[in-house]
């Protein structure tokens, strides 16, 4: 098996529920930021690594976001007839992503400096690490009301925790998803097991990351976008 990602995930099948009424009649990853669907953002930092397939879950009003992925070149997974959750949803998607590492992103953030993706394969070191995940201090973060997730040692591992967040990029190993007796799972569930072995790392991003999954994230994303000094 490859040790380096070849495939990326972008999870685009939720609800949208703090997007409301935006999403009404919209999935959230089609609402426009900045001129484009905000899937259009996620979809740029993955294309950008140059991944032999990109991978997306639907579910709540997929039709739209599936006829517009699929015009990108985007491989689409419906969940039916129940929603997945994330870790669910990854491991209902590995037929298409093939048993090598995932870099797997959300589609509901807006990233504003280097590609995370590719910091991301820069410092993947498969010999020590089953996930690698992108972290953002507090202080760089947009339309984010929260302590954080997770801090970070100077080892590079991650322990939980006050001040840094989870920005919802990073390399995973997918091999232990089968470990998970149910069908519907976060991948909290999945890092727990690897946070109990100490090979769940994590990388701090240098840049701003602002949150989109509530309405009022839009306009402070599409001004992180428009201001070079933000």
């Amino acid at each position: 098996m490859c040790d380096l990602p070849r495939s990326v995930m972008l999870f685009a099948a939720g609800f949208g529920t703090r997007m409301k009424p935006l999403t009404d009649d919209l999935p959230k990853p089609m609402i426009e930021v900045a001129g484009k669907p905000l899937v259009d953002h996620a979809l740029s930092l993955a294309s950008a690594v140059a991944p032999q397939i990109i991978v997306a879950n639907l579910h709540y009003k997929p039709e739209p976001l599936e006829r517009h992925l699929t015009a990108r070149g985007v491989q689409t997974v419906l969940e039916t007839p129940d929603i997945l959750d994330t870790g669910g949803g990854l491991r209902n998607a590995l037929p298409a992503l093939g048993p090598a590492p995932v870099f797997t992103l959300n589609t509901d953030a807006i990233w504003k400096g280097p590609n995370p993706l590719d910091m991301l394969r820069n410092a993947w070191e498969p010999a020590r690490m089953d996930a690698l995940l992108m972290c953002i201090p507090v202080a760089n973060t947009h339309a984010y009301k929260g302590q954080g997730d997770f801090q970070i040692n100077a080892q590079g591992q991650i322990t939980r925790g006050p001040g840094l967040v989870y920005g919802g990029a990073q390399i995973i190993k997918t091999g232990r998803l089968a470990e998970i007796d149910k069908a519907c799972f976060s991948l909290n569930e999945l890092w727990n097991l690897m946070l109990t072995d100490t090979r769940l790392f994590g990388l701090c991003y240098p840049g701003q990351w602002c949150d989109v999954g509530h309405p009022g994230g839009i306009s402070i994303a599409e001004a992180l976008i428009d201001h070079s000094d933000v």
